[in-house]
């Protein structure tokens, strides 16, 4: 068949003063055809003629009333769902291989016939005027840290001009992720845009209200860099398209780039966080031209940044707890009844009293949970040792799975004072370290006297070294001896030859050819 190129070669050498029997040679034509396009002047796609009539009979053309009847009553039907009707409606009429046919039908119907379809307006952007921010969700790549899945976040910050990006770790799509990350780009690109643009997060839109449009806390953010509000109609994701688009081609980035990593687990967050920072240096390496037009026109920042955290104020109750953001959290239990004041940052919560530091926790990601620290209560618990069992936050008093354990083993043990012998050894390890306790459980444990208090701490005084854990080497198992008993399948089904005990000794000594 000849092509388009072939044509405009053999004009470009007739062009030139070779003769047609040559031309024809070098772009691989019989000479008949040349004379043939040079007679026409055209090309070949302009000469062959359209195909646009069927070659069989429609299948459908009996029953399409029925059909345009219940699109034109139901726009949104899927041809599909409409096909699998048909099936019913018209038992052994169609079969499953004509869905194509079907479906390429009710596109050409909904082409010609069908109702109007939603137009997406392309926008110039202007350098400098706007960006956009939302939160995307990472669970997906499996990325692991020390082994452990890391489920997590980042708040993806856009310039719609340049496509310069930023990205931040987080957990939630909460104000102070939002804030944080929000400042941190606009700090990393050494000015500030115009306007911002969101979705309707929950931590800048007040979705339940129409008056008050923006949380005040988002606005007042606003108000310190200077930046305007601008917010997308609900369920219209294509709105904030821009920084949509970049979710998906940043995270195919980040798939390949641990791809070729070879690796997805990292040794610490500090680790993945610069795997991160890297990527997205070399990504916008390549919009440093688009870049520095928008530099040029950012408005300057401020002096100093915008408090991330919010206040809170919370009186500690007569448990030694507060409840912040609902979830609940210990305090030392000095600070029961007096009012505190909790500074809810990203990842941490502070618990300030008279303008002093006194605690400082891991933020709890979603709610209703709580993080009971045994130090905070332990002291009262041994007074009170009566209100350990039901307890309402029992199983924070167990720091370790050995501690675990040594309750366990002191209720078969000393079933009358098992409860003052564990509160014992757990308030041994607020005070002489959680790491000499858990030593001294292990070789306590292992041993075959009973365990005690006392014994626990005889340990911990005497200072003397527990051995190390003895390491358990796990032989690599050779898979090849599964394809094996695949084999031997025919053999245990069918064999004619052996009896059936033989068979089944034969398929034993595969199974277990490579363990040690």
């Amino acid at each position: 068949m000849t092509r388009d190129e072939q044509v405009r070669e053999l004009f470009s050498l007739l062009s030139s003063g070779i003769s047609l029997c040559l031309a024809s040679l070098k772009t691989g034509m019989d000479e008949k055809t040349a004379r043939k396009y040079r007679k026409e002047s055209r090309m070949p796609s302009e000469l062959s003629e359209r195909h646009d009539w069927r070659t069989r009979v429609d299948p459908f053309a009996a029953i399409w009333t029925t059909v345009e009847k219940q699109l034109t009553e139901n726009p949104g039907l899927q041809a599909k769902v409409l096909f699998a009707w048909l099936q019913g409606e018209y038992p052994g009429q169609f079969q499953d291989g004509q869905l194509r046919t079907f479906q390429r039908g009710v596109r050409r119907w909904r082409a010609i016939k069908g109702p109007d379809k939603e137009v997406f307006f392309s926008q110039v952007h202007e350098p400098g005027r706007l960006c956009a921010s939302d939160f995307s969700h990472m669970t997906s790549l499996n990325v692991t840290i020390a082994r452990q899945q890391f489920d997590h976040m980042v708040y993806h910050f856009v310039l719609t001009y340049s496509n310069w990006e930023w990205v931040n770790v987080c957990f939630s799509e909460s104000f102070e992720s939002l804030s944080e990350g929000l400042q941190g780009a606009v700090w990393a690109l050494g000015g500030v845009p115009i306007r911002h643009r969101t979705d309707r997060l929950s931590a800048a839109v007040n979705n339940l209200s129409e008056t008050r449009e923006f949380t005040s806390r988002y606005q007042s953010l606003m108000e310190h860099y200077g930046l305007e509000k601008e917010r997308i109609q609900a369920r219209k994701a294509n709105e904030n398209g821009d920084v949509e688009s970049s979710h998906r081609h940043f995270k195919e980035a980040v798939d390949q780039a641990l791809m070729l990593r070879g690796t997805r687990d990292f040794e610490s967050r500090e680790k993945y966080s610069t795997f991160l920072s890297d990527l997205l240096h070399r990504r916008n390496l390549g919009r440093e031209v688009r870049t520095r037009a928008e530099r040029a026109l950012l408005r300057p920042l401020p002096v100093r940044r915008c408090e991330s955290w919010r206040r809170v104020s919370v009186r500690v109750s007569v448990g030694s707890t507060l409840k912040v953001d609902r979830n609940t959290y210990s305090v030392p239990s000095r600070l029961i009844g007096e009012m505190v004041d909790v500074r809810l940052c990203v990842e941490d919560i502070e618990v300030w009293y008279g303008g002093t530091l006194m605690e400082r926790l891991p933020r709890l990601r979603g709610h209703g949970q709580e993080k009971i620290n045994y130090r905070h209560v332990i002291g009262w618990l041994v007074r009170k040792p009566g209100a350990f069992e039901r307890y309402r936050y029992r199983d924070d008093l167990f720091p370790t799975s050995r501690f675990r354990m040594a309750y366990d083993a002191l209720r078969e043990q000393v079933p009358n004072r098992a409860v003052q012998e564990y509160l014992a050894i757990v308030e041994m390890a607020a005070l002489d370290g959680e790491t000499m306790v858990d030593d001294a459980l292990r070789i306590l444990l292992d041993g075959e006297g009973v365990l005690t208090a006392k014994a626990v701490e005889q340990f911990v005084r005497s200072q003397v070294s527990a051995p190390d854990v003895t390491a358990v080497c796990v032989d690599e198992l050779n898979l090849s001896c599964f394809d094996q008993l695949l084999e031997e399948r025919e053999v245990w089904n069918g064999c004619s030859q052996g009896s059936e005990s033989d068979v089944a000794g034969s398929t034993a000594r595969i199974a277990f050819a490579s363990v040690p």
